[in-house]
């Protein structure tokens, strides 16, 4: 069962990113490199809680 996750930035807090993960096989939190449009550069994207 896939659930749906927020990527936050780790900067400014915005949230911009949504995706999917399967919590089953990969229960620790996602950390992704994504680019923040409110910071204008690419940044690390946490899961939200």
């Amino acid at each position: 069962m896939r659930d749906r996750i927020t990527f936050k930035c780790s900067e400014c807090n915005e949230e911009n990113y949504i995706g999917t993960r399967n919590k089953r096989k990969h229960p620790e939190r996602m950390q992704i490199n994504k680019f923040c449009p409110r910071c204008n550069k690419k940044t690390a994207h946490k899961e939200k809680k």
